[in-house]
């Protein structure tokens, strides 16, 4: 005696099964630091807040006009953004030519790190996205510093 045929699963149901089955065991892919930082708002609102940080540190607050302030800030909001996997487009000029003739120093793109730093603590930025947040500013350094 044969043992009775199932109805219902045939080989090319089992095959899509399977198929989705593995598809289910690959997990999501995991949120842009973007999306993990909280967005455009939420690096405007840092990047606001390290202006002040910046406008209070001797070392730096001669080096921003407060004329430019606001258009650097933007600037800043653009660059983080496209940078950490937004939606925003960096439409300013490449930093080197951005900083050309104002000879910034090491010590002073360090200080402006530092500021960035005290906000990021201040808005509860995990240590995770501040370390990728600031790695991103680092790789700047280059184009900044000594033009």
């Amino acid at each position: 005696m044969r043992p009775p045929r199932s109805r219902f699963i045939t080989a090319p149901l089992l095959a899509a099964l399977l198929s989705l089955a593995a598809g289910c065991a690959t997990p999501p892919p995991e949120p842009s630091l973007y999306e993990r930082l909280g967005g455009k708002a939420a690096i405007a609102a840092v990047v606001e807040d390290a202006f002040h940080n910046v406008a209070d540190d001797p070392r730096i607050n001669h080096r921003f006009n407060p004329a430019l302030a606001q258009r650097v800030k933007g600037g800043l909001v653009e660059l983080v953004c496209a940078r950490t996997g937004g939606p925003c487009v960096y439409t300013g000029v490449n930093m080197a030519d951005a900083h050309e003739g104002m000879y910034i120093r090491d010590d002073e793109f360090d200080a402006l790190i530092e500021d960035m730093t005290k906000s990021f603590a201040k808005f509860k930025v995990p240590p995770r996205e501040q370390r990728e947040s600031l790695a991103l500013l680092e790789q700047l350094r280059n184009a900044i510093v000594g033009h």
